[in-house]
């Protein structure tokens, strides 16, 4: 009885230590480590600079003010069309003449003086000029005579004969003279015009109906009304803007310099985030060789360089797209219809090359990888990988080279 249980309690105790053992060594047994895998596969792949830009018309003419004048009320609004050289645009009036102040009518008046003294002095010198002419021409008919009967020498003719001529030249240069003191004078005068000078205020007052028109310098639509109201512009001054919003559009994008170099004409241009549903397809036109600085919302100085961006699509497309709109621009600079890629987030960096793991019958193995392009959601495989490889995403620190791993499951 006694030797029963003293084995059993034996066989109790040896059960409990087992039980034991096993707990801790299911406890403190290695398990793989938990992480996401992903797929190295082949599909299209493109590399892309993408900016915010703004729509404009290319050639946008400003019709200005030919003269100083009133214009009256422009009654045409932006979206209007116009025809070149038929649409009247906006209507003026010739400004009268301006007051002039005391010191302006001052100088004008003594220009008026020195004036007129230098046309009687012109025709004083046109007066001595034309005796000089008539005396000359007598000593020349004196010796002819003489010359005929020999009583003077060929050389004493000669002189007389230069003499009558240096005469009449001098004649028409007092006359040209005279002609250009004259039209000093009336310059002179013309400075004196003012608004108070009621005569000429009368003959030049003018009513709506002989205001002249401004007609539409191209076929297109009002892109915006500078001057709306009636008023007195000087000349020059900018009244409406006016373009071909249908078949003239493009896009200006502000690249920075270091990615505008890796930009091309020709380069295949997608236009996103316009407000319509479909994305718009462009090219590169030009790249401006000439780069500004730019300050961005945070302060930090930029250096820009425009981009020229053509539609390629028909004009039915982005009928809703005007001027000065804010789009997307995403350039293509690279792209491979059958590229081998894998997951950026898959790969790192190792010394001065790339590295991935590779999961192989429940371990991950570290695989030096070559890398081509990335664009920072995919990366193209030059060598290292294949297709179909399983690999791990977002690799930690503490992952090495032969620990097992198994696939986290998503909760749910």
């Amino acid at each position: 009885m006694t030797m029963a249980r003293r084995r059993s309690r034996s066989i109790l105790m040896l059960v409990a230590a087992l039980l034991v053992a096993g707990g801790l060594a299911y406890a403190f047994w290695p398990r793989p480590m938990l992480v996401d895998i992903g797929t190295v596969t082949v599909e299209p792949m493109r590399l892309t600079i993408n900016e915010e830009g703004r729509t404009r018309v290319h050639d946008a003419y400003t019709v200005s003010t030919p003269v100083a004048g009133r214009l009256l009320r422009v009654e045409v609004h932006p979206g209007d069309q116009v025809v070149e050289g038929e649409t009247v645009v906006a209507r003026m009036l010739p400004t009268n003449p301006a007051a002039l102040d005391i010191r302006t009518r001052e100088q004008a008046r003594a220009l008026v003086a020195a004036a007129e003294a230098a046309l009687r002095v012109a025709r004083a010198d046109l007066a001595k000029a034309t005796a000089d002419r008539d005396l000359s021409q007598l000593d020349l008919n004196r010796a002819r005579e003489l010359a005929e009967r020999g009583a003077i020498s060929e050389a004493a003719h000669d002189r007389a004969e230069t003499t009558a001529r240096a005469a009449d030249a001098i004649l028409d240069t007092a006359r040209a003279a005279i002609t250009m003191r004259e039209a000093e004078l009336s310059n002179a005068r013309a400075q004196l015009i003012g608004i108070e000078d009621q005569g000429l205020a009368t003959a030049m007052r003018v009513g709506e109906g002989d205001a002249f028109p401004l007609l539409a310098p191209t076929t297109g639509r009002i892109l915006q009304v500078i001057q709306q109201s009636e008023t007195t512009l000087p000349v020059g001054a900018p009244i409406m803007e006016i373009g071909d919003v249908d078949s003239d559009l493009e896009a200006l994008v502000e690249l920075l310099s270091t990615d505008a170099v890796q930009v091309s004409a020709g380069d295949p241009v997608e236009i996103a985030n316009w407000g319509g549903p479909d994305i718009l397809n462009g090219v590169v036109r030009r790249i401006d060789p000439w780069g500004f600085t730019k300050y961005s919302a945070l302060g930090v100085e930029e250096q820009r360089v425009n981009v020229v961006v053509d539609f390629t699509d028909p004009p039915a497309k982005r009928a809703a797209l005007g001027h000065g709109y804010r789009v997307e621009a995403r350039i293509v600079i690279w792209s491979r219809d059958n590229a081998l890629t894998v997951p950026s987030n898959a790969i790192f960096r190792d010394g001065t090359g790339w590295a991935a793991f590779r999961v192989e019958d429940g371990r991950a193995r570290h695989v030096p990888v070559e890398i081509g392009q990335n664009n920072g959601q995919k990366a193209e495989v030059l060598s290292g990988l294949a297709e179909g490889d399983a690999i791990i995403l977002y690799p930690s620190a503490t992952l090495g080279d032969g620990q097992a791993v198994a696939q986290r499951q998503l909760d749910g």
